[in-house]
């Protein structure tokens, strides 16, 4: 079992080109297909009060502006692909890059996206990966901003037992088959580590009957998640795997959560699932 289809959003900024390189490597431990997908829109002018001339000649230049990007994402997209052992697929369109994105992630097992915030950009020419995980229903493999790449020989899951945990299960079995140690986290207070320990140690054991060297740990801690990246840090695990917004996505963005807060960190890469 792997990843046959790989799909990433290709922008010309440098801040995505960390993005498109993750997702050829990617698509080279898995020997799958990688799919570009270049997108972007463009807000018309409103209102025009019945200037149609002006609202007609914003309009062209905008397409234009937005054609050209399209074209210069898929050189980006050609020349960085060329040692791919198998042949591409490129997408484009001029449209909102989310819905583009979306849409593609039906012909891929798995979307290769930046951190949060990507860039300066707008949903116009950008996607926003929290929405992203929660609308794909793919796992989405987020590329930090920083660091070095992925090697995948270490991998932490962050375990809570949640619909969204044993999504991120499944989703993520392919890097845990090729790794050489996969760890299966819980963070709990004190009253619940004998109870989070037999959740671990049931999640270890059914990833050992897929073959995979997995053990379980339990730490003491709330669940944030500074408590899973240092327990990704003490495992030398350069992957964490974790459920995506567990709890609604207005109640992350008004009071905080794990999600939101690993969208925003830098150095680790994180495969969300929702």
């Amino acid at each position: 079992m792997g990843y046959a289809g790989i799909l990433v959003h290709v922008q010309t900024h440098k801040d995505a080109r960390r993005r498109l390189d993750c997702a050829c490597a990617v698509a080279n431990m898995f020997d799958a297909t990688l799919i570009g997908v270049g997108a972007e829109m463009f807000p018309l002018l409103a209102p025009d009060y019945g200037y149609y001339p002006m609202q007609t000649e914003w309009c062209g230049i905008m397409r234009k502006t937005a054609d050209e990007n399209i074209q210069r994402a898929r050189e980006l997209f050609d020349e960085a692909t060329k040692g791919l052992a198998k042949p591409t697929v490129w997408e484009s369109g001029v449209r909102l890059p989310i819905e583009a994105v979306t849409e593609a992630s039906r012909g891929a097992d798995l979307i290769v996206a930046g951190a949060a915030p990507n860039h300066h950009d707008t949903a116009y020419d950008d996607v926003s990966t929290g929405e992203l995980v929660i609308t794909a229903g793919r796992p989405v493999l987020i590329a930090p901003a920083k660091g070095p790449a992925l090697v995948g020989d270490k991998v932490v899951l962050a375990w809570k037992d949640t619909r969204e945990a044993r999504r991120a299960l499944s989703d993520a079995l392919p890097f845990f088959k090729r790794a050489k140690a996969v760890l299966v986290v819980e963070a709990c207070g004190p009253d619940e580590a004998a109870d989070a320990g037999l959740r671990t140690s049931d999640v270890a054991a059914a990833l050992a009957r897929h073959g995979v060297s997995a053990t379980s740990k339990v730490i003491e801690g709330h669940g944030l998640a500074h408590d899973l990246l240092k327990a990704a840090d003490a495992f030398g695990a350069d992957l964490l795997v974790a459920g995506g917004y567990g709890h609604s996505r207005l109640g992350e963005w008004v009071f905080g959560g794990v999600t939101r807060d690993l969208l925003r960190q830098e150095t680790r890469y994180v495969l969300l699932s929702h």
